[in-house]
C-alpha cells in the first residue's frame, strides 16, 4: 500500500503540495476562529464536593471560586473596632453579588486571632474560574484601605491573589504563537547541525506548520460537537512541532541513505515509504493511543484533551506520507544543496561508522556493565519519580511579593490556621439546622472553627463554613475531608468549598489512573505486535516505556518538586507537582 501511495504521491506531487496549502491556508482561519470557542472551565461531574459547590452556585451565585480573604491588623481589639467593620462592608460592595463572612456577621470567634489583634474576613466572588480570570483583590484592597484610620492594616490574600502573585500578576503565561516559535527557532537550530543543507532543515518546519494548523481545523470543528479544554492548544503547538518534526526527520533520513546508495529520485521515494513510513505510522499510532487514553479520567475537560489530541499525531502522520514526499519529489538529489554548514561539520561518512555507530559496537562489546550502569542510572530516577506529590502546592510555598504575600504571612504570624484560605463550606438542605451543623463541627478533631452566617440563607437551604486546622493541600488535609463527611451523616449537610473539591479533583485523576496505564500498555501492546510480529519487542517496549516514564517524573521532582536547578528556569520549588 505504501509503495502503491508513494508511486502516485511522486507522479501527482504537485496535486499534492497544492492541495496541502489550501488546507494550511484554511488552517490558518480556522487558529484565529477556534480561539474565541475555547472551554475554560472545569467539572468533576459526580463527585460530591463539586455537585454540592454547584448547588451552591445555582441558588447563591458563589461558590465555584475560591474566597479572597480580607486581613486586618490593628494594636486594639479587632472585635470592638468600628472602622474594621464598615471597612469590611466597603470591602464586600467592592465585589457585587458576592457573600462574604466575618467576626461581625457570626459573632465567632474562629475569625480572630488569640490576641484579638487580627481578624479576617472571608468574600467569595461570583462566576465560575476560568484560565483568565482575575481575583479583584485590587479593587478589594482599594474600597477597604479608603478611610481606615491610622494604625489599622489592611490586606487581600487567599488562594487566586497570591496565584496572581507567584505569577507577577500574568495568570495567562506567554501566547501559543510566541511558545510555537520559540519552539520552532530551537527546531531550527537542531536542524541546521543534524543536516545543514536549507532544503532540509526547512521541509520538517513546512511539515510541522501544516500539521499544526491543520489539526486547528479539525479541534475547530470538534468544538461544534463538544467542548475542548484551552489546553489543547498548547498540545496541538508543542506536541504537533514535536512528532511532526520527529516524523519529518525519519523520513529525510531514510531517502537521504537511498540517495547515497545510488538510488533514483523515486526508488529512493519508494523505499523511504515503505520502511520509514512505516515506521511513522507505527510512532503515530503509539502517540495517539497514550492521548486518546485520557478519555478514561472522568473529567471533561482532560477527556477533551484526549479527543482533540489524538488529532494530532493522526494529522502529522498524514502530512508526513503525503505531503513530505511530495516535497522530497520535487526537491530529489538537491535536497543536499543550499548548505549552510560546512560540510565537515556533519558528514563523516558512512552512518555506522560515526559516534552511534561506535557507540552500538561498545554496547555489544560490554552489554552487562553498560546495562548495569544504565539500571543504575534509571533506578535513582525511578525512585525520585515515586516520591512525586501530584497536588497543588500549599500556600506557604508559593512565591511572589506583594500585598497577597504579606496578608498570608500575617494571617500566619497571628496563628491564624492557613486553612481560612481554602475553607470548608458546608451545604445545609432540606431545611435542616445549620446552627447545629455548625455546632457538631467545631467538635471535629482537626477543625479550628465553625460558624453559620444568618445571611446565608435562602430558601430551605444553609451554607455552613468551617475553618481546617491545615492548609487544604497539606499531606494531612484526607483524614480530616473524611472525619467531617462522617460527621456530617444524618445532617443533610454535603461538604463543599475548594479544599474538598480538590480532593475529588485529585481522586478523579488518580483514582483511575492505573486504568489508564492498563489502557496504553494493552493498546501498545497489540499495535507492536501486529507491527513487529513479535511479543517479546513489544513486552520489553513497554516495559522501557513505563520505566521511562518514571525517570521522567523522577527529573521533574529532582528539579521542580525538590527545587535542585529551579532557578534557571526562574521557578522556586513548591514541594509539590500540579496534579
Amino acid at each position: 500500500m505504501l509503495e502503491r501511495l508513494a508511486h502516485v504521491i511522486a507522479r501527482r506531487r504537485w496535486y499534492v503540495i497544492g492541495a496541502w496549502l489550501v488546507l494550511t491556508a484554511f488552517g490558518m482561519y480556522s487558529a484565529s476562529q477556534v480561539s474565541k470557542r475555547w472551554f475554560q472551565s472545569f467539572s468533576i461531574p459526580g463527585y460530591s464536593a463539586y455537585e454540592a459547590n454547584q448547588r451552591i452556585a445555582k441558588h447563591y451565585g458563589t461558590g465555584e471560586r475560591a474566597p479572597n480573604v480580607v486581613v486586618f491588623h490593628t494594636s486594639g481589639d479587632a472585635t470592638k473596632s468600628q472602622a474594621i467593620r464598615a471597612a469590611m462592608d466597603r470591602a464586600a460592595k467592592a465585589s457585587p453579588g458576592s457573600r462574604s463572612s466575618s467576626y461581625f456577621s457570626t459573632r465567632s470567634l474562629a475569625y480572630v486571632s488569640n490576641d484579638r489583634h487580627t481578624t479576617f474576613q472571608e468574600i467569595y466572588p461570583t462566576g465560575s474560574y476560568r484560565f483568565d480570570t482575575k481575583s479583584g483583590a485590587k479593587e478589594t484592597l482599594k474600597a477597604a484601605q479608603t478611610g481606615l484610620p491610622a494604625g489599622v492594616a489592611v490586606h487581600v490574600t487567599g488562594h487566586d491573589p497570591i496565584s496572581e502573585a507567584s505569577a507577577n500578576g500574568d495568570t495567562q503565561g506567554p501566547s501559543i504563537l510566541l511558545e510555537a516559535v520559540i519552539g520552532g527557532l530551537g527546531a531550527l537550530v537542531i536542524l541546521l547541525f543534524v543536516f545543514g543543507t536549507l532544503p532540509a532543515v526547512l521541509m520538517p518546519l513546512a511539515v510541522a506548520a501544516a500539521s499544526i494548523l491543520n489539526t486547528f481545523s479539525l479541534v475547530w470543528a470538534l468544538t461544534y460537537i463538544t467542548d475542548v479544554s484551552i489546553i489543547v492548544q498548547f498540545l496541538i503547538a508543542l506536541v504537533g512541532l514535536g512528532v511532526a518534526i520527529d516524523y519529518a526527520l525519519l523520513m529525510i533520513f531514510r531517502f537521504r541513505d537511498e540517495l547515497r546508495e545510488g538510488e533514483d529520485v523515486e526508488t529512493a521515494l519508494v523505499q523511504t515509504m515503505t520502511h520509514a513510513g512505516r515506521s511513522v505510522i507505527v510512532s503515530g499510532s503509539t502517540v495517539a493511543v497514550g492521548l486518546l487514553s485520557l478519555v478514561i479520567l472522568p473529567l471533561p475537560f482532560i477527556r477533551s484533551m484526549g479527543i482533540g489530541g489524538m488529532l494530532i499525531p493522526a494529522v502529522s502522520v498524514l502530512s508526513a506520507i503525503t505531503l513530505l514526499p511530495a516535497l522530497l519529489a520535487v526537491l530529489g538529489a538537491r535536497i543536499n544543496s543550499g548548505r549552510v554548514l560546512p560540510k565537515r561539520f556533519l558528514d563523516r561518512g558512512h552512518p555506522e561508522d560515526g559516534p552511534w555507530g561506535r557507540w552500538a559496537r561498545t554496547v555489544n562489546r560490554r552489554p552487562l556493565p553498560i546495562a548495569l550502569a544504565g539500571t543504575a542510572i534509571v533506578g535513582v530516577l525511578v525512585y525520585m519519580g515515586v516520591q512525586i506529590n501530584p497536588n497543588e502546592a500549599q500556600m506557604k510555598h508559593f512565591p511572589g511579593s506583594g500585598d497577597a504575600i504579606v496578608g498570608r504571612d500575617a494571617l500566619s504570624a497571628a496563628g491564624i490556621s492557613p486553612g481560612v484560605l481554602k475553607p470548608f463550606d458546608v451545604l445545609v438542605e432540606n431545611g435542616r439546622d445549620p446552627d447545629a451543623v455548625a455546632a457538631k463541627l467545631r467538635l471535629v478533631k482537626g477543625v479550628t472553627g465553625a460558624a453559620a452566617p444568618k445571611d446565608w440563607r435562602r430558601g430551605d437551604t444553609a451554607i455552613v463554613e468551617a475553618f481546617p486546622a491545615i492548609d487544604g493541600a497539606a499531606p494531612g488535609i484526607q483524614p480530616i475531608v473524611n472525619r467531617v463527611k462522617d460527621e456530617l451523616k444524618g445532617t443533610g449537610g454535603t461538604l463543599g468549598g475548594p479544599a474538598a473539591v480538590d480532593r475529588d479533583f485529585l481522586h478523579a485523576i488518580y483514582g483511575n489512573f492505573p486504568y489508564v496505564l492498563a489502557f496504553v500498555l494493552i493498546l501498545t501492546l497489540i499495535l507492536l505486535a501486529r507491527a513487529f510480529r513479535s511479543i517479546v519487542l513489544p513486552i520489553k517496549a513497554a516495559i522501557l516505556n513505563l520505566l521511562s516514564l518514571a525517570a521522567s517524573f523522577g527529573i521533574i521532582v529532582f528539579i521542580f518538586q525538590w527545587g535542585h536547578g529551579s532557578s534557571l528556569w526562574s521557578i522556586d520549588a513548591t514541594q509539590a507537582i500540579t496534579a
